[in-house]
């Protein structure tokens, strides 16, 4: 790692607030990491890449996440198999239960 490197880390807070994590959290901590607060963003559960199951993602359409990054609501549309599962948007369950991550499964 470079001096400079090392004196970046040195000046970030420990542990690191969720807009600045790079690795899998739930959903809003996710969405929190992008501008907009994630709307336009297609994300996906860990769990679902794990059981094989490909081309699955929800596509982020509307949030409301608290300033503390890691709750809040969100609405998308579904899309199973590269396939859209609803016409309208709906409520993104299970945003706190599972990890998640950006991009499709």
């Amino acid at each position: 790692m470079s001096n400079v490197a090392k004196a970046i880390k040195r000046l970030l807070p420990s542990p690191l607030p969720p807009s600045l994590r790079t690795v899998p959290g739930n959903l809003f901590e996710v969405l929190s990491r992008y501008g907009g607060d994630g709307v336009g963003q297609r994300v996906h559960q860990t769990r679902w890449t794990s059981k094989g199951i490909e081309e699955c993602y929800w596509q982020v359409e509307k949030t409301r996440i608290q300033e503390d990054g890691r709750h809040g609501k969100a609405w998308g549309t579904l899309y199973w198999k590269g396939k859209p599962v609803s016409e309208k948007p709906e409520i993104i369950r299970g945003g706190l239960k599972y990890k998640w991550e950006r991009g499709p499964s």
